[in-house]
């Protein structure tokens, strides 16, 4: 119970830290968020597939991000990539105690996810300038589409290859929990970045 404790103290501490980063050009004010800030996340997560967690994920930001899009999309991708690098720092430890050919991959497999993130998040703070609908506009968040959909495929290769290569056992179940943890979230700031790219095209 302790250590569950700590592990998600320790992933809500270094999602913040991220955060802040991530959206560092918005200010958060003090004030709690209004009805319109959280509308405008809750209708943005309806078009996720998992609905539920993407609200409750992005709405204590709800007055940073307000009613922008952009801010929405950076911040999802954030979530993210901050539980994908948990994930593989998760998955490159367990990788040193065991010879498993399909945890080796699986370490390759999130960490080109991160990469993926990583690269989705610096385009899209290049484009803090950019005018919806302008050709640089679309080329780049084409891009940042390209990229997150093959993060979303990584993560899913990474199981992939752990349930038709590793014996059922706890190692097994653990890793598939947490990929399929990872893949939630990153398919719904890959659904966001597409409807910001939409209708900004």
């Amino acid at each position: 119970m302790g250590s569950k404790l700590y592990t998600t103290t320790f992933l809500n501490l270094v999602t913040l830290l991220f955060i802040f980063r991530t959206i560092s050009a918005v200010r958060f004010p003090p004030a709690q968020p209004t009805t319109d800030d959280l509308d405008f996340i809750r209708t943005s997560c309806n078009a996720t597939l998992y609905p539920d967690v993407c609200f409750t994920s992005l709405a204590g930001y709800a007055s940073a991000v307000q009613d922008n899009p952009a801010r929405l999309a950076k911040l999802a991708i954030g979530v993210s990539l901050s539980r994908a690098k948990y994930t593989a720092a998760y998955l490159s430890k367990l990788s040193r105690r065991t010879a498993s050919a399909a945890v080796h991959d699986c370490v390759s497999n999130v960490g080109d996810a991160v990469d993926q993130m990583r690269g989705s998040l610096r385009q899209l703070r290049e484009m803090n300038h950019r005018r919806p609908g302008a050709p640089a506009f679309r080329f780049q968040m084409s891009n940042v589409q390209t990229w997150m959909s093959a993060a979303l495929t990584d993560e899913e290769t990474c199981t992939d290859g752990i349930t038709e290569e590793m014996e059922d056992g706890e190692t097994k179940t653990a890793i598939c929990d947490r990929v399929a943890d990872v893949k939630m979230f990153t398919s719904n700031a890959l659904a966001l970045v597409n409807t910001y790219a939409n209708n900004g095209a």
